[in-house]
Order: structure tokens, then sequence, then C-alpha cells
């Protein structure tokens, strides 16, 4: 499961990828479709997470900095 890191509430735009940039600021950018390019990344809000290794730090349903344990070390299937 997923644990929040900090409340932004962003409100969040179809086209758009949300992500957490690595100053561990909130930022989107605009997706690329169908032979037109994605846009530039712009900052929505600041919040200065600090990133540990081994997780994965992403913006929930919520609009909000969530963050999860990356999946390490799995056994291969035969």
């Amino acid at each position: 499961m997923a644990e929040k890191i900090a409340k932004l509430n962003i409100k969040r735009e179809p086209g758009y990828l949300y992500f957490v940039d690595k100053q561990g600021d909130a930022a989107r950018a605009k997706m690329a479709r169908a032979g037109v390019k994605g846009g530039k990344p712009e900052k929505l809000a600041k919040a200065s997470v600090k990133k540990e290794p081994g997780y994965l730090y992403f913006i929930d349903k919520d609009g909000d900095i969530a963050r999860a344990k990356m999946a390490r070390g799995r056994r291969k299937k035969r």
C-alpha cells in the first residue's frame, strides 16, 4: 500500500502526465498523442519531498504526493 507524503489537493486534467520531479515537487507535462509531441514539464506545487531509494513516488488520485515500496528481487517464472 502507498503512504501519503505531502497533501497538495492537485486537480487533475485529462491529457496530462502528473509526476514528482527530481526536486521532489509536483509537476505535469502534456502527453504525446498520435504524432503530436508532448509538452515541457511545468511545476504545479512546491513540496520539496526528500526521496529515499527503494520507493516509487507519484501523485495519487486525491492529488497528493504518495510513495510505495518498489518490488525488488522477485523469483523468475519457470
